[in-house]
């Protein structure tokens, strides 16, 4: 194989697949990217067998072939290079030439055939969005997926379309994020669990403009993104993802109205006094026109007065102030809705069309502070 190309279009695109590289494998195959030549164009491909990315660069091909190369060798070789054109090589016994300028790399590959494909995938079942809406709905969802391997259902994110709308949800059993967004067409109705660590990765390497589709095809056991030159394989995560319906109360006994940024600094400031692991909560006790958000840590004490809009019952409330401020972060309106029961039900922060839910679980008083 001999091909040519500019090392930005090959670092691009070798940073692109990287992110389906696996960090620990017991096949070595895998953690190369194959370079793939035989087609009449340079394709690059990883794949961990859960995460597949394959993105094709534009470049001159000489001699037709292919060769998988150590991922970190190759990326790290590549960025270091000159601004320039890199030159690839290989022979028969996977020795691979890279040149570029003055420079010159040799390094041993692996053989291409021996190289695990991106499954096939028949690309009927489809929708259509903007590149930057997904990426925004991820962004505003992805904080409050689970960690924790023994829930596998949490780590990931459910996908739920219904006619033209699209719902994105996810939870790690103290707080739920919603996200909807209405799509062009109608579509029939599907629910596919997707893992976090895919629309990551998709998040990370998607452009993102406005004005620029990516087109979702789902299976049984897979989802792609397709986008640019770029193809992303994933396996779904199998089972039955949890009613949240069952959750989501229209019910409230106290609504605050409240500038976001104004509460989103408060609360961040209160941070101040707690060390990482801590889980003192921030108290909000909420009265006509006035909100007092109080913190009490072994560092020390905060208390501060926000002006609000309140309706209904006055509460004292408290919450893990990392919950709050992730779903405050993102969200984009300048004023923000709370919806409370009682001390010991969810809080619901929500716009009028519902195009976001945000539900936060209180953290008992009683434990913390004896009340």
């Amino acid at each position: 194989m001999k091909l040519v190309c500019s090392k930005s279009n090959l670092l691009n695109g070798v940073q692109i697949v990287s992110r389906a590289v696996p960090n620990k494998t017991t096949m070595s195959i895998l953690e190369c990217i194959l370079i793939d030549a035989t087609k009449g164009m340079i394709t690059l491909t990883a794949n961990d067998m859960d995460l597949g990315i394959e993105t094709i660069i534009e470049g001159d091909i000489i001699e037709n072939g292919m060769i998988a190369l150590d991922a970190k060798i190759f990326l790290e070789i590549v960025r270091k290079l000159p601004d320039s054109y890199i030159r690839i090589e290989t022979d028969a016994s996977y020795k691979t030439l890279i040149t570029c300028e003055k420079a010159k790399f040799t390094i041993v590959g692996k053989s291409g055939e021996d190289f695990s494909y991106l499954p096939a995938v028949e690309k009927e079942d489809n929708i259509v969005i903007s590149q930057f809406t997904l990426k925004e709905m991820v962004r505003q969802t992805i904080f409050s997926i689970s960690d924790n391997d023994n829930n596998k259902l949490m780590t990931g994110e459910l996908f739920e379309i219904n006619g033209d709308e699209l719902k994105v949800v996810s939870s790690d059993g103290h707080r739920i994020s919603i996200r909807k967004t209405a799509l062009r067409e109608t579509y029939a109705p599907k629910k596919v669990i997707v893992p976090g660590k895919t629309l990551n990765e998709v998040s990370k390497i998607l452009p993102g403009g406005a004005e620029n589709d990516l087109v979702i095809y789902f299976t049984t056991k897979h989802i792609v993104f397709e986008f640019e030159n770029t193809v992303v394989v994933s396996r779904l995560i199998e089972g039955e993802y949890f009613n949240i319906d069952r959750m989501l109360s229209s019910d409230y006994e106290t609504k605050v109205k409240v500038n976001k940024r104004e509460l989103l600094n408060c609360i961040d400031r209160a941070t101040l006094l707690t060390r990482e692991g801590d889980r003192k909560p921030i108290v909000i006790n909420i009265a006509d026109g006035s909100m007092e958000l109080r913190i009490d840590s072994a560092l020390g004490s905060m208390n501060e007065d926000i002006d609000i809009e309140k309706q209904g019952r006055d509460l004292m409330i408290g919450f893990n102030p990392k919950f709050l401020i992730d779903a405050l972060r993102v969200i984009d309106d300048e004023e923000v809705e709370l919806y409370m029961v009682n001390p010991k039900a969810p809080c619901f922060i929500k716009n009028e069309n519902q195009g976001y839910i945000y539900l936060i679980l209180p953290v008992s008083l009683v434990a913390n502070y004896g009340r």
